[in-house]
């Protein structure tokens, strides 16, 4: 598990589809060390605080793989940081870690919280409207981690894998239930009883499974 490149970019309004965005989606390669904190890494801002940033939030990671898969289902040559991402990294899919799992980089310690969400802002970068569709599709979302421990990280930087989630529930596992297994209420529990779950993805699988749960006893 290694830490490939590191990015960061600053909010910029540009115009997609006739109306004006503000993202930060449009990020530089870092060349060398740069600090972690807590809500960001150094150089780094979220335009949108509400969907983006924060504790849980700190810092997008990608898998590197994933870029071979989709410039050939695109059949276009993607820019680096293509989805936003902070931490390019390889040999940590999302069917290969875990929410809760803690990682030691450089001298920060991380812990991811959640998938990262489909949204439009890759997809009017690239120009490419269905991407939000196929990412969901495809379960190649890249996800969050939130930073436990500040200090430098750097190109290059192994991941160490420090604790793991307590309820060993994937990435991929955990966007399956997020978007496709709906109804079930056993995974949507599971899910929710990993304390590490970011408040962005348990408060609305809560009131779902508030809902399975009326519609159970109803039923009965």
């Amino acid at each position: 598990m290694k830490l490939l490149s590191l990015y960061a970019g600053l909010p910029k309004t540009n115009e997609w589809q006739g109306r004006e965005i503000t993202t930060a989606l449009v990020k530089e390669k870092l060349s060398g060390p740069a600090f972690l904190g807590r809500t960001n890494l150094e150089g780094d801002r979220q335009a949108d605080l509400v969907h983006h940033g924060g504790l849980d939030k700190a810092v997008c990671v990608y898998p590197y793989e994933h870029y071979s898969y989709w410039e050939q289902e695109l059949e276009t040559r993607l820019p680096e940081a293509a989805f936003g991402e902070n931490f390019s990294v390889m040999d940590m899919k999302e069917s290969a870690v875990h929410v809760g799992d803690v990682f030691q980089v450089g001298e920060a310690v991380v812990q991811i919280s959640q998938p990262r969400e489909p949204c439009y802002k890759p997809a009017a970068r690239l120009g490419i409207k269905e991407l939000p569709h196929l990412i969901r599709q495809t379960g190649y979302s890249g996800y969050y981690v939130r930073v436990l421990k500040e200090g430098t990280v750097k190109p290059g930087d192994f991941l160490k894998l420090l604790k793991a989630g307590e309820k060993q529930i994937t990435i991929a596992e955990a966007n399956r239930i997020m978007y496709y297994d709906t109804r079930n209420a056993e995974k949507t529990a599971e899910l929710l009883q990993e304390e590490a779950l970011a408040d962005a993805w348990r408060i609305p699988l809560e009131k779902r499974a508030a809902i399975l749960k009326e519609e159970k006893g109803f039923k009965e």
